[in-house]
């Protein structure tokens, strides 16, 4: 399969993709993949090390950390320097949003969308505590084109699940 940007993919590439096509698609893709998925925040393991740390040094792919201004404490500077860490390690960074916000007004959605890209986020997750468990449509939009642009979002809400 050739290598692309997830960007660039449709579902029936996505399918064929083996890990290390999949980490290349989202990698190229600069920060612009946005995905949803709720994910509890919890405290440090170890004493001095960052759970990012410690699961980038265990091997894993993808790093989860809280967005700037989601949790108390997770500053922009925070969130940029865990992902540097994530980073470091040869993991991608996946910053979240699961603590109530994707159901926040669309200027603060866009808010936290703008901070995570501008900290280096590869990707990016919105939850799911709007109203009837899914995040609000306009937030979903907003936050997509907050980070992808208006021709990669409406992109990739025209394209088939049949492709």
């Amino acid at each position: 399969m050739t290598k692309k940007r997830l960007l660039d993919c449709c579902a029936s590439d996505v399918v064929n993709m083996d890990r290390e096509t999949l980490l290349y698609a989202i990698h190229a893709s600069e920060g612009r993949v946005l995905v949803s998925e709720t994910i509890a925040i919890t405290q440090p393991l170890l004493n001095n090390v960052s759970n990012a740390e410690l699961a980038a040094s265990q091997g894993a792919d993808v790093v989860l950390i809280p967005a700037p201004g989601t949790v108390p404490g997770m500053s922009q500077e925070k969130v940029t320097s865990l992902i540097a860490c994530a980073h470091a390690h040869g993991a991608l960074a996946m910053t979240t949003i699961g603590t109530s916000q994707e159901g926040a007004d669309v200027s603060t959605v866009r808010q936290i969308a703008l901070m995570s890209k501008m900290a280096g986020a590869d990707l990016h997750h919105i939850g799911d505590t709007g109203y009837m468990g899914i995040a609000l449509p306009e937030n979903i939009m907003a936050y997509s084109i907050a980070i992808r642009g208006v021709r990669h979002t409406y992109t990739r809400m025209a394209r088939s699940i049949n492709r």
